[in-house]
């Protein structure tokens, strides 16, 4: 046995230093310090844990500049891609385009791309999108006139979802004679809304606000009869 045990640590002393000896430093030298493996962008890590669309963001709207997380649950590499909002408001998307994605939520955004892809790349597409980070620059103008106290252009925050009752607040507040109920919003494409805020703002029915895009006209016109 004993002279087993001497044949062993002779040819380990042979063999040079164990591997442990290796990592050993030069006097006087720090020791290396260890490499951190990459962490993932939180929005990013959501993204790859998410395969349902019906949980997606359908209140903030994106902008010019904004970052997105973007992935199709079926694709086989099943990673998420970054994607840029161009200066035009639009997204480019793999396989389909330029798609408009300002004002949009990500959401709304979402199944739009889902309708593309599934006319001519998928039978079934999940896609999952989710804001990596927002821009700091202005969303644009809207402009209030009318029956408010401040009349004049107004610059769409970048940080919050803006609505018509922000932007009358933001206006002032309510001329003495305002008509509350039958506020006129116009929107760039020449489509229009009637908005009640009486109903938003002092009943609580907030659901009922509109969220405010680029170029939006809100005129708040006065009641005919005023008591």
């Amino acid at each position: 046995m004993r002279t087993l045990v001497f044949t062993f640590l002779a040819a380990a002393s042979l063999a040079g230093p164990m591997p442990l000896l290796a990592q050993e430093t030069s006097p006087g030298m720090p020791p290396p310090i260890p490499k951190a493996a990459p962490v993932e962008p939180a929005t990013t890590s959501t993204v790859m844990r998410t395969n349902s669309m019906t949980v997606l963001d359908d209140k903030k709207r994106l902008g010019s500049n904004d970052y997105v997380s973007f992935r199709v649950v079926e694709d086989r590499d099943n990673e998420s891609q970054h994607l840029r909002v161009n200066d035009s408001g639009e997204l480019e998307v793999p396989y389909v385009g330029l798609v408009q994605a300002a004002g949009k939520s990500c959401k709304e955004l979402a199944y739009a791309i889902k309708a593309s892809l599934e006319r001519e790349y998928y039978y079934h597409a999940t896609v999952i999108l989710a804001v990596d980070h927002i821009s700091e620059k202005s969303r644009g103008r809207i402009y209030v006139y009318g029956s408010v106290k401040g009349q004049g252009p107004q610059e769409i925050p970048a940080d919050e979802s803006y609505t018509v009752s922000k932007a009358i607040i933001r206006a002032g507040g309510f001329g003495d004679f305002a008509n509350k109920r039958k506020v006129k919003l116009t929107r760039k494409g020449g489509k229009d809304y009637v908005v009640d805020l009486k109903r938003v703002i002092e009943e609580g029915h907030t659901e009922e606000d509109v969220v405010l895009q680029p170029d939006d006209q809100i005129y708040v016109p006065q009641r005919l009869i005023n008591m």
